[in-house]
């Protein structure tokens, strides 16, 4: 029997206007709750539309058409009876209507005027298939076993930056059919790097459905970051194994959750990079997918005079002013926890989620208080990324409880203590003092008090991967972003890098010695610092993008984990996991509310004579040597680092603690050269020790 193409009916019927998206009918007209078959409750906000069309082609069927019968504040519904699971569909408005051809293609929109389809903006799965781009319905099932998430308090997260793609797409040890892949990202092989390095979290960049932008098109490149979402509850599929693309969407949901369930398994907590400020639909001259079609002025904000609002730099900026705007992305937040188990969220461009009506950012946005009070969400990792390019963007230290933001404070502070001021003393000038980097050791506790957060607010990184690598910071004084297509004007002009006298790669064994300890030195201080630490995936091998600061465009090895143990990366890997372990047995003997409880933990700050820091030599760019006394008064033991910014060797003298027994500090690790020879001495307190030019010292009583 042939189906109609159309059913033009518009009676009433029993469906519902919540939830949004593809659903179970809660129940039909004689009261019994349906969870199998076709029939399906379809509900889209399309405030911009008079009547909503739904076009669907149930698996091995024709495509098809029928009317959402209701509206209901903006929101059209209606009951679909053959819609199954791995159904396409999307809509359109009814007045583009014309007649369904018994093939696909012309559905997408062709010569003839055939408008595209209109992915739904709740949509489980999408796929691109016979040309049509189209939303697929997908089912929740599916067997999480034993699963539980690892829950870690923030004191004991060590967060790892990846690229579902990158970090496994080169690894000799994975299987050639699953690099690249989620499943590739649960390889035991990877499995065993990330545990064997001590990260606890790993943080993917975003794996929601994503399209490249027209430009990058033109040039032959794909958007590799992905920060350019189409489908906001959609996984992307071009992360997925061949088997599972071709399987279809819910293959892929599987093979996702599978590699969620490998990493709790291996006790690392996932967490998705999220990019809720913008969609793919660009400028408004820009494709339409989904949200430009069905309320343009609801889901984007706009002027007086009908323009695009552009707080995020890629053509167009979700309304957060809207309810129902600030209603999906709860939804999506709640569905990726609920269905996919995640344990967390950073989110791009953050400021953008919190403006309100007047486009002002507001820590009491209707945004944030609903997270709040949400009883899934309130319980996951959040992570701000606290700005954008709008008025009043940058909002550092000013998101609320339960939030975490990323420290640009640190970043900036310890790249121009250990880089640009080490160039400014090579080049017979002055480095600067040490009151930045103290803030930064010590968790930048001054910039969260005001908004009611303590040090464990601040996310510390030195490299993300917008930026250079912690390789190409010691080796790039400028960005190389020639293969980009922009003529290197993209990317980030201000690095605060220092390439130690040659210009990228190079035979010198004395630069690449400095070099070396350089990035000893950045990953040291991140993991000595209060807060919570950020590794950005390869900087523990030493990766280098050949100076390419905006890699986002290239998905080649350039941006791929070289696993080419060389003898540089042999070294950084070994100080990483080095590094790692000492602020883990650190943290371990201290109370589990430290660093927090501030009448109890303590730093304190002494200079190369064991003597307390004084105003002048806070302010004394000339004094680059600094002793940090950390620990707290229900703790095992104390820790002090000894800083040495300078360019030669400096005699100390601990600090006295002033207890009837000297103190004695044993050495646990030196950035210099002479680790491996001065490690374990120890010394009493008020004794000298020798800290070495340009590093690190850290010792435990």
């Amino acid at each position: 029997m042939v189906m109609p193409l159309f059913d033009t009916a518009s009676t009433m019927d029993a469906s519902s206007a919540v939830p949004l998206g593809v659903s179970v009918p809660r129940v039909d007209s004689g009261g019994t709750r349906h969870h199998a078959g076709g029939r399906a409750n379809v509900a889209c906000f399309a405030p911009s539309v008079t009547s909503l069309d739904i076009v669907y082609c149930p698996p091995g069927g024709q495509w098809r058409s029928r009317t959402l019968p209701n509206v209901v504040r903006g929101v059209h519904h209606g009951i679909v009876e053959d819609l199954p699971y791995g159904s396409r569909y999307g809509f359109r408005p009814s007045a583009d209507r014309r007649p369904l051809p018994p093939y696909a293609p012309a559905v997408l929109g062709d010569d003839a005027g055939n408008p595209p389809l209109l992915l739904d903006p709740y949509g489980r799965g999408v796929e691109q298939k016979d040309g049509v781009l189209a939303t697929v319905r997908t089912a929740p099932d599916f067997d999480w076993g034993a699963d539980e998430r690892p829950a870690l308090p923030w004191r004991n997260t060590i967060l790892y930056e990846a690229h579902v793609r990158g970090q496994s797409k080169l690894h000799p040890d994975v299987p050639e059919e699953l690099r690249g892949t989620y499943a590739g990202m649960a390889h035991p092989a990877v499995l065993e790097h990330l545990t064997s390095l001590g990260v606890t979290a790993v943080q993917l960049l975003p794996v929601h459905f994503h399209l490249d932008e027209p430009h990058l098109q033109d040039l032959g490149l794909t958007n590799y970051w992905g920060y350019n979402t189409a489908a906001f509850f959609a996984l992307h599929p071009g992360y997925a194994t061949r088997a599972a693309r071709e399987a279809g969407p819910q293959a892929v949901q599987d093979e996702f959750k599978d590699m969620v369930k490998a990493m709790h398994a291996a006790g690392l907590e996932v967490i998705l990079d999220v990019v809720y400020n913008h969609t793919a639909e660009g400028t408004q001259d820009g494709p339409v997918l989904n949200f430009r079609g069905l309320g343009e002025q609801a889901y984007y904000r706009m002027d007086s005079h009908g323009k695009y609002v552009d707080t995020t730099g890629c053509g167009n900026t979700l309304n957060f002013g809207e309810p129902h705007v600030v209603q999906m992305v709860v939804d999506s937040l709640r569905y990726w926890v609920d269905e996919f188990h995640v344990d967390g969220f950073r989110f791009d461009l953050a400021v953008t989620l919190c403006r309100n009506a007047a486009n002002e950012f507001d820590p009491n946005h209707p945004f944030l208080t609903t997270i709040a009070a949400d009883p899934v969400l309130s319980g996951v990792k959040l992570i701000a990324e606290p700005w954008d390019i709008g008025d009043g963007g940058w909002q550092t230290g000013r998101f609320p409880s339960r939030w975490v933001d990323w420290n640009d404070h640190f970043r900036d502070a310890v790249r121009t203590f250990w880089l640009a001021d080490r160039a400014a003393m090579d080049a017979g000038g002055d480095g600067g003092t040490m009151a930045r980097l103290a803030d930064s050791l010590s968790g930048s506790a001054g910039l969260f008090q005001a908004s009611g957060r303590s040090r464990l607010a601040s996310v510390n990184f030195v490299t993300a991967h917008d930026g250079f690598t912690m390789n190409d910071l010691v080796s790039f004084d400028r960005k190389h972003n020639e293969d980009n297509g922009e003529e290197n004007r993209d990317g980030h002009g201000d690095n605060r890098s220092y390439n130690h006298g040659v210009e990228g790669p190079t035979e010198n064994g004395l630069i690449l010695a400095k070099r070396a300890q350089s990035r000893r030195n950045l990953m040291a201080t991140l993991m000595v610092s209060l807060g919570v630490p950020m590794i950005t995936a390869g900087d523990e091998l030493a990766r280098t993008q050949q100076g390419n600061n905006n890699a986002y465009c290239q998905d080649s090895p350039m941006t791929w984990l070289d696993w080419t143990l060389t003898p540089e990366a042999h070294e950084m890997l070994r100080s990483t996991k080095r590094f790692i372990r000492l602020r883990k047995e650190f943290l371990a003997a201290q109370p589990h509310d430290f660093p927090v409880r501030d009448e109890q933990s303590y730093l304190y700050w002494f200079d190369q004579h064991g003597q307390p820091m004084s105003a002048e030599r806070w302010n004394d760019p000339h004094h680059r040597v600094l002793q940090l006394l950390l620990g707290d008064d229900g703790g095992a033991l104390a820790g002090l680092v000894v800083v040495n910014g300078g360019a030669t060797d400096v005699q100390i003298t601990l600090p006295d603690l002033g207890r009837a027994t000297p103190s004695l500090f044993e050495l646990r690790l030196t950035t210099s050269p002479l680790h491996e020879q001065r490690q374990g001495i120890r010394v009493a307190s008020g004794e000298t020790d020798l800290a070495e030019a340009n590093s690190i010292s850290i010792y435990r009583t």
